[in-house]
This record gives C-alpha cells, sequence and structure tokens, in this order.
C-alpha cells in the first residue's frame, strides 16, 4: 500500500481538532465536556475518568449496516463490515483488516499492540490476540469510531 505523508499544518486543515488528536497524536476520544486538556492537567482521577469517553458511547459500536470502514484521514478501505463482531468491549471490533490496509506495531510498555492505516499512519486503536473469540482469527481490533468513516 503506497504511503500517504503530509505535514501536520496539512492534517490540520483536513481534519476535526479531535480527529487530528486521535488519528495523529494517538489520543482516545473524549465524552461530552470532557477535553485532552482536562485531562492532562487533572490530577483528580474522577476528572481523568470522565474525560474519556465510555465503552459503548462511540459511533460505530453497535452500528450494523452492511459496507466497509474507512480511514477517516485518509479514505483508505480498512474493514469489511462481515468481519465486525460484538466483543463487549464497548468500542468497534473487528477479526481482520483488508489484505495490507492495517499496520501492527508493538507498545513501547510491549503489553498492547497498536494498529494504524497502512497508507496514512492514522492511530486506530490497539489488536489483542488469543482472548477466545469465535471469530477466524482471535483477534480483536478494538478500533476508535473516530477513526473510521463508514461507506454502504
Amino acid at each position: 500500500m503506497a504511503s500517504m505523508e503530509k505535514a501536520e499544518e496539512e492534517w490540520r486543515a483536513i481534519l476535526s481538532p479531535e480527529q487530528f488528536r486521535i488519528l495523529r497524536k494517538k489520543g482516545t476520544e473524549l465524552i461530552n465536556g470532557g477535553t485532552y486538556v482536562e485531562f492532562l492537567t487533572s490530577r483528580n482521577l474522577a476528572m481523568a475518568a470522565y474525560a474519556f469517553m465510555p465503552p459503548g458511547s462511540g459511533k460505530y459500536d453497535k452500528f450494523q449496516e452492511d459496507g466497509v470502514y474507512e480511514c477517516a484521514a485518509c479514505g483508505t478501505p480498512l474493514y469489511k463490515s462481515t468481519t465486525k463482531f460484538n466483543s463487549g468491549c464497548g468500542w468497534p471490533a473487528f477479526y481482520e483488516g483488508l489484505p495490507g490496509a492495517i499496520k501492527q506495531t508493538a507498545d513501547a510498555d510491549g503489553r498492547r499492540i497498536e494498529i494504524t492505516c497502512a497508507a496514512c499512519g492514522g492511530h486506530l486503536g490497539h489488536v489483542f490476540k488469543g482472548e477466545g473469540f469465535r471469530t477466524p482469527t482471535d483477534e480483536r481490533h478494538c478500533v476508535n469510531s473516530i477513526s473510521l468513516k463508514f461507506k454502504s
């Protein structure tokens, strides 16, 4: 898959501030009223818990239609709707991406594997393996809804 490199300013012009924070800065979705700055400056655990989007509140968690999920940053097709399943984790879950569309990289702590769009490098979420789901791959791609757009 061809790489799609853009300067930070170009991504800021294309993406909403929230999309930029998640896709380009590897953030996490926020709920209404929470802000990234509040989270970073808060020493209050209640505020920190409030800042992040609770499981099940993302646009595509319970969304079920036939089509393809694309990268919200560059439009590259990432997942077929037929690979989406209800894992109960509260975020959209897929058992595999389209061939060559997803790059997997171990997090620095070695506990998780980050998934990014292979074309633009946009942060999607993390993949978990060997959890016992009855899917063809026994993988769960846990993806931020804001990192995706759906096309029927």
